[in-house]
């Protein structure tokens, strides 16, 4: 399917579904489109925003990664304890951000070295790496860190864009170009088409597989430190089931689960669905179980929706041949 035919199928429903939530919102509160809820609109959710850029790329890759959720918190706990111990906040910062490679280093060698699947492998991490956050700050909440850190979470940077904000322009900027405009964004296409194929061809699948899951674990290290500076405190419960809306976002927005389909376009234009369905049902004063039970319904439709697209034009198809 080229790329034009891709833009005028799953995104132009998705930029349909956008309009709709958008209209109904402005409809139900007169506040949603004012300037100060639309960038809190981004803000309260910008980490998860940071890391389903990644996480796209591992998807399409043929892989998952669950412990992206559980690296975030790792790296904010370390950077906390690490300060706490007396360190500086710099180097604090450099030590948690050495720790979420170091995680995405394990993943990456029992998945691209020794081959075992992603999914049992990210689910071990999911629970080892929170289980290490917490032992790191036990029950307490870890705050007192200096004034330019904070700022740099809650404080606007460039007119009313936050530092997190402006760090996912840049992100998603440069993963664009990476995964559509490079080879290593070719190889990552091929493996998660065809494994075998990509080896036969001479794609050295273990290094693209071994960068994708350092890659995302190095940004859900950084996104765990932007969260820190935004909440001004860590806690070992940080980010705790952020999975979940990281993984809808990127499914949602057209990337295969079976890997090898995909593009960053459907996963922006899917993250702006769940941020703007999120802030209109907070703005009604829904609870946030009930978000929750929203969101999941979207991760189960944007599994099956593609594939009974897709059985409907295979049979449509055959009956034309």
């Amino acid at each position: 399917m080229s790329a034009l035919a891709r833009l005028r199928g799953w995104e132009t429903m998705m930029v349909a579904l956008l309009a709709a939530i958008v209209a109904f919102n402005s409809v139900g509160s007169p506040y949603f489109l004012s300037v100060g809820n639309i960038v809190n609109l981004f803000q309260l959710s910008i980490e998860k925003s940071i890391v389903a850029l990644t996480m796209a790329l591992v998807i399409i890759g043929g892989e998952i990664d669950l412990s992206v959720a559980s690296i975030m918190g790792l790296s904010a706990c370390v950077m906390a304890f690490t300060f706490h111990q007396g360190a500086p906040m710099p180097l604090a910062i450099l030590i948690a951000l050495g720790a979420g490679v170091l995680a995405g280093l394990n993943n990456a060698f029992w998945i691209a070295r020794v081959g075992l699947p992603s999914l049992a492998v990210t689910l071990a991490g999911l629970i080892g790496y929170r289980g290490v956050a917490r032992i790191l700050l036990e029950d307490r909440a870890i705050g007192g860190f200096p004034d330019w850190f904070n700022t740099l979470g809650q404080q606007p940077l460039v007119g009313p864009l936050t530092a997190a904000i402006v760090i996912f322009v840049v992100l998603f900027a440069v993963f664009a170009i990476v995964l559509h405009g490079s080879a290593f964004g070719r190889f990552v296409y091929v493996v998660g088409s065809n494994v075998q194929a990509a080896r036969y061809s001479g794609v050295r699948v273990g290094l693209v597989k071994g960068s994708l899951f350092v890659g995302s674990a190095f940004v859900a290290s950084l996104a765990g430190i932007l969260y820190a500076a935004r909440l001004g405190s860590v806690r070992g419960d940080m980010a705790e089931g952020f999975e979940l809306d990281i993984i809808t976002a990127v499914l949602l927005g057209g990337v295969s689960i079976f890997g090898g389909k995909g593009n960053l376009v459907g996963v922006g234009l899917a993250l702006l669905v769940i941020l703007n369905l999120r802030n209109g049902m907070g703005l009604a004063d829904i609870t946030g179980n009930t978000q929750n039970y929203v969101i999941g319904g979207l991760l189960i439709l944007s599994v099956l929706i593609p594939n009974m697209w897709q059985d409907l034009n295979n049979k449509w198809r055959g009956r034309e041949t």
